[in-house]
């Protein structure tokens, strides 16, 4: 899957998926970068992003962590399209409008067809918000 590098803003030099309509425009944008403690993806919670409780609402979370098993698990692609065949998530506080999020992790296991994958979200205080895991497939794309 092709990546696109942000040229301005916050998040410029981290990485994108804009050919990925619902993660880039809808619920996103998320971005993802590695850098000297591994992968990371990250965004900024904007209004758009909240439930009528004053807090992120879950959905967001769990699509920002979906997007983040990617991240997590891009090298382990190989360059591969591919699809969440399962996911779990555990939600543990809430995030802030105008707060940045970001998800770090590992990959577990990469097989032939299959990586696991678990990471955290946390604020920008580095308080734990969302514990989550995963299993990508490998995918020959859709046309």
């Amino acid at each position: 899957m092709s990546t696109t590098i942000v040229e301005s803003g916050e998040f410029a030099g981290w990485t994108t998926w804009a050919e990925e309509p619902f993660e880039h425009e809808t619920a996103g944008p998320f971005y993802f970068r590695v850098d000297e403690k591994g992968p990371v993806a990250a965004f900024r919670v904007a209004r758009k992003h909240m439930n009528a409780g004053g807090v992120v609402h879950g959905g967001c979370l769990m699509t920002f962590a979906d997007f983040a098993l990617f991240a997590i698990g891009h090298e382990a692609m190989e360059g591969s399209y591919g699809v969440t065949v399962a996911f779990t998530a555990e939600f543990i506080d809430g995030a802030l409008e105008g707060e940045r999020l970001e998800a770090r992790g590992d990959t577990l296991r990469k097989g032939g067809s299959l990586s696991f994958v678990r990471g955290l979200v946390t604020g920008q205080d580095g308080r734990p918000v969302l514990n989550f895991s995963g299993t990508i497939k490998k995918r020959r794309k859709q046309a």
